[in-house]
């Protein structure tokens, strides 16, 4: 396969390193011109680069070889994958922060780099297509924990194929471990004006945060508070949780007697208060401690009021509660939690809801969870 010698880029508010850089990725048959029509439309603090795909189509560019819509073939994507990173480590070269916004055909190509080197990236738009499934890129549990990812789709696309835009919506929202802020639009395979609003705001959040949150030194990557420092595998398939925000459990509840018994338990925690969370839906009950200045804000539901966890009200059960980034991701790993959508835009990097405990045995393990929360929000993680 034989690629230009570097890619073709349109600029909008020049490349200036001292920027975040957001860069567009269009779909088939389209080219970079197309795309870069969104980057007025965006927060103004970033440049924006809009690529142009290396392989001409039937009058238009294509970012890898075809199985079918939607289905790269893995050779392709590699060769694809390897060109554009060569042209992106000479502009935007770490730590400048970097998030792609593919559309169609580009949300594939932008999953494919997102899947291939998580930590390349501060996040990613996924609108209008897939990501690409069976291709040679690694699609695995909390694969992409830490990770902030926009999803937008629409309703009535017969575009994409929806057996792969049901995988991607189930993959981004639960094992994947992405804290994904999700849409679904009521038309077809285009572009509304309202979800370009809401990525507006989305992308400017992310690089705020960023800006605000330096990355918390911890590293924990062990569970002291469990019997051999391992945190088991959950039994069974993942409940069924909201998409849309307030995040909440929806199936395969905690017994009332179970949740009550949790909550005596993380009461009893040294330091700890309780009352009516300051974050949360009515009827949930918060676990505070004072916030200490030399503990890290990522440590926190609600710094001001040194909200580290909250329990949901009975008919839904669920925690949530912020862990350290390795630790939520191995939460969300072994089947115990969910990202929050918006941790790491407007919340902790860490923030997770946890499944109610439905047995005894996981009454202790999600005791032993939120206790290490509270070992993280008072300074006492060994």
């Amino acid at each position: 396969m034989n690629f230009p010698p570097a890619p073709v880029v349109a600029w909008h508010r020049s490349d200036d390193p001292s920027r975040p850089l957001v860069v567009l990725l269009h779909g088939r048959g389209a080219d970079e011109r197309s795309m870069l029509a969104l980057a007025p439309l965006l927060p103004t603090g970033p440049s924006y680069a809009a690529v142009r795909a290396p392989l001409a189509e039937g009058g238009g560019y294509a970012w890898f070889a075809n199985r079918g819509i939607g289905r790269p073939v893995a050779d392709s994507l590699a060769q694809t994958m390897a060109w554009f990173r060569t042209w992106l480590d000479e502009v935007a070269p770490a730590p400048r922060p970097v998030i792609l916004v593919g559309f169609s055909g580009g949300a594939a190509f932008a999953g494919g780099l997102l899947l291939h080197e998580p930590r390349r990236f501060a996040g990613a738009a996924i609108l209008y297509g897939t990501l690409p499934f069976d291709a040679g890129v690694p699609i695995t549990a909390a694969r992409l924990a830490g990770v902030p990812v926009f999803l937008a789709q629409g309703e009535t696309d017969t575009v994409i194929p929806r057996d792969l835009l049901d995988r991607t919506w189930t993959y981004l929202l639960g094992e994947s471990g992405a804290p994904t802020y999700a849409r679904k639009d009521p038309g077809g395979h285009g572009l509304p004006r309202a979800t370009v609003a809401q990525l507006a705001g989305w992308i400017s959040e992310r690089l705020d945060f960023l800006t605000r949150r330096p990355p918390p030194a911890t590293g924990r990557t062990t569970w002291t508070t469990l019997p051999g420092a391992t945190l088991p595998d959950r039994v069974g398939d993942r409940p069924t949780v909201s998409w849309t925000i307030p995040q909440q459990q929806r199936s395969d509840h905690s017994p009332p007697d179970l949740q009550e018994q949790l909550f005596t338990r993380v009461a009893a925690l040294p330091a700890v208060t309780t009352g009516p969370s300051a974050i949360s839906v009515p009827g949930a009950r918060g676990f505070m401690v004072d916030p200490d200045p030399n503990v890290p804000l990522d440590a926190f539901l609600v710094p001001q009021v040194g909200e580290f966890a909250h329990l949901h009200p009975g008919h839904d059960g669920s925690v949530h509660l912020a862990l350290p980034p390795a630790l939520a991701a191995d939460a969300v790993a072994r089947g115990w939690a969910s990202a929050h959508p918006l941790a790491g835009i407007r919340l902790a990097r860490g923030m997770v809801l946890i499944y109610g405990p439905r047995t005894r045995a996981e009454l202790d393990v999600v005791a032993a969870i939120v206790t290490t929360s509270h070992a993280y929000a008072t300074g006492t993680l060994p």
